[in-house]
């Protein structure tokens, strides 16, 4: 008889490899797992009984903004109710390096905002750890995003780095991978990065695989120039030896929908061909972004002050206007790829007076406004000096369920992980923020039963630890991190909608990370045992 600090009893154990699953028992010592099977005459000092129960690894999110929602409120209650015990963060920017200019930028930008936080890290290891002295619940790691390399170096300039400049961002990305980063990312619609050049990109990926990382992009284009901008991602991938992922796949805007069958079979040939390829999605027929992606890129250089500038010059909005009427290969204009006016959700102001239109369609805005809709874009810009946090409804439910059947697709949630209270009340996020992962088990699981259960799992756990190469995580195996979660397959249920996303899903009863219960009975405990989750390349040997 022995008794452990954490026994698991009678679930039906998921493992995270793909495998039907067995009835058994887990016990948990410290942060780890120490023995699976029938352990009747063991003890548990915390005995969770997960009878009639799925148990499964926890769950991955390959692509999280919870940084900033971390750093305000470390529960992390939006995805922890769901399962969720890792935070993948980075797209495109990380929170480090940062040099002085860019951190004096960040603390006047978050002047405006209602999350505070100090900046006291310069280095992205530096970052991770700071947030994690905070105390979080879930885990994080991080890639080491292109457009932090290049605000490091070139601010919002559109240029291609010098020779000394890129070297000098060779060496960051390298410092960022031995600090633990998981590999490099690109955002590529998005100034400044949309201002790099494929050899910039091949440069930096190289240095990442040096380290075993991952090279994981928003493509250039989801819309009117896919194929070129996939094209792109394999040149990369190929030129700089690195594996690949592609940030939340999907095909935007009617008129490409048919697209996504061509985008698969090329994903597959190439996969054949031995290169390594994945793919994360959400499974939502929207996106979220800035109202500001519907500006074309050459108008923010400069950052926020001069993107304003420019929508107020007489001569510059004039043009902005025009080239937000026009079809477009240049750039991914966001507004148009939606349709129509009606298919644009405002989310989030950092202005209290135009708060009032958090939830409203840009159409019901600009009618209100007594203005046309891309007029409406460039003064709301100005008047709330930010982003704005917007829903583009862009993709096709069909397109949905095709990527949900595809065996090398994870998931992920693009989103913050907030709490439906204090101040993430006063911003709309997308649904996903409390949805996404209870979204796949109870929509596309149990109720379209696209996938079975046990693929899901695999694809939310063993799959993107994989892909991470992280060490000890994904599976439940014996000495492997006692990250774990204990749900109802027959209940679990996203609640978010677009108009009401403040709803935390329901179903999951338990979750642990390292060994802690942080969900106890469908309720937060307040744990905060969250760790930093470092890459095959940092210098420490082991996360």
């Amino acid at each position: 008889m022995t008794t452990y600090d954490v026994l698991v009893r009678g679930g039906m154990v998921y493992d995270g490899s793909g495998a039907p699953p067995v009835e058994a028992d887990i016990a948990v010592d410290g942060d780890r797992i120490v023995k699976i099977g029938r352990l009747a005459l063991d003890h548990g000092r915390n005995e969770i009984d997960a009878r009639g129960r799925a148990v499964a690894p926890g769950f991955i999110n390959m692509l999280s903004w919870a940084t900033e929602t971390l750093l305000h409120d470390g529960r992390g209650k939006s995805d922890v109710h769901q399962g969720v015990t890792l935070e993948v963060v980075g797209e495109g920017f990380s929170y480090g390096p940062l040099n002085d200019a860019m951190k004096a930028y960040f603390r006047e930008m978050m002047a405006a905002q209602e999350l505070q936080y100090e900046i006291d890290w310069t280095t992205l290891g530096e970052h991770l750890d700071s947030v994690v002295r905070r105390g979080i619940s879930p885990n994080i790691a991080s890639f080491v995003g292109m457009t932090t390399l290049r605000l490091h170096q070139m601010g919002y300039e559109d240029r291609s780095p010098t020779a000394s400049e890129l070297e000098t961002m060779q060496a960051l990305t390298r410092q960022a991978m031995l600090d633990g980063a998981v590999g490099v990312s690109s955002a590529l619609i998005y100034p400044p990065a949309a201002y790099s050049k494929t050899d910039e990109l091949i440069a930096l990926a190289r240095v990442a695989a040096e380290y075993g990382g991952l090279y994981i992009s928003h493509l250039r284009s989801e819309g009117n120039t896919l194929a070129e901008a996939f094209d792109e991602f394999l040149t990369i991938l190929k030129e700089s030896g690195i594996r690949g992922e592609i940030y939340h796949l999907k095909v935007m805007g009617q008129r490409n929908w048919d697209k996504l069958d061509w985008l698969i079979e090329r994903i597959e040939d190439a996969r054949r061909s031995g290169l390594e390829i994945t793919a994360d999605m959400y499974p939502y027929p929207a996106g979220a972004t800035g109202l500001d992606s519907s500006v074309p890129p050459w108008a923010h250089e400069g950052g926020r002050a001069a993107l304003n500038a420019r929508l107020v010059a007489p001569e510059t909005r004039a043009r902005i206007l025009k080239e937000m009427g026009e079809e477009s290969t240049a750039w991914e204009n966001m507004r148009r790829l939606a349709g129509g006016a009606d298919k644009v959700l405002l989310c989030g102001f950092a202005t209290e007076p135009l708060r009032r239109y958090t939830g409203w369609t840009l159409a019901a805005v600009a009618a209100d406004r007594n203005q046309p809709p891309e007029e409406a874009i460039l003064d709301l810009l100005v008047e709330d000096n930010s982003r704005i946090d917007t829903v583009y409804f862009t993709i096709s439910e069909a397109n949905l369920r095709q990527q949900m059947a595809l065996p090398w697709v994870s998931f992920c949630s693009d989103e913050q992980a907030p709490a439906p209270e204090g101040a993430f009340l006063k911003i709309n996020p997308h649904p996903r923020a409390y949805g996404a992962f209870a979204r796949v088990l109870g929509e596309y699981v149990r109720e379209q039963q696209i996938i079975t259960l046990e693929d899901a799992i695999r694809r939310l756990t063993g799959l993107p630890a994989s892909v991470l190469r992280i060490r000890q995580r994904g599976l439940i195996q014996p000495n492997y991190y006692a990250d774990l979660v204990v749900f109802d397959p027959a209940t679990i249920q996203d609640h978010a909608t677009f108009t009401q996303p403040h709803q935390l899903a329901t179903g999951v009863q338990h979750v642990l990370v390292n060994g802690m219960p942080v969900i106890s009975e469908g309720e937060h405990t307040g744990a905060l045992p969250g760790r930093v989750v470092r890459g095959p390349g940092w210098a420490g040997g082991q996360s």
